[in-house]
């Protein structure tokens, strides 16, 4: 059974960091690229990062570049976003997905996706 588990959400004040994480399991961890979406209340889902674990290229989204980071670990299956220098306007849910020769915010590419974990930043 394919699963993307993701955890480390949880309350920050603006300024904060928090670590998520991606655990895969039920597929080849070197044949798909992760990439992390968000969802914020009242607003369509987007992109935040991706990345490929078989050559550890990576891709940030304007709104998150310099203060998020992805990361991967093949020897746990994982993969996470470090969030640093959180902003009110990065509360959201947050999901990770799977995909093929996908590396990007093309939502209908991704095959597999997480349940999401809560980020919130208060001001």
């Amino acid at each position: 059974e394919v699963q993307l588990v993701e955890s480390g959400g949880g309350l920050v004040q603006a300024g904060g960091s928090l670590r998520l994480s991606c655990a895969a399991s039920g597929f080849t961890f070197d044949d798909y690229a992760i990439g992390w979406f968000r969802q914020a209340p009242g607003k369509a889902r987007e992109g935040v990062s991706y990345i490929n674990p078989s050559d550890g290229s990576t891709y940030y989204e304007d709104s998150v570049k310099g203060r998020f980071t992805i990361s991967s670990d093949y020897a746990k299956n994982t993969v996470y976003l470090q969030l640093n220098s959180l902003k009110p306007e990065d509360t959201a849910v947050y999901f990770c997905a799977a995909g093929m020769n996908v590396l990007g915010p093309f939502e209908d590419e991704y095959n597999y996706w997480g349940q999401g974990t809560q980020v919130t930043v208060s001001s």
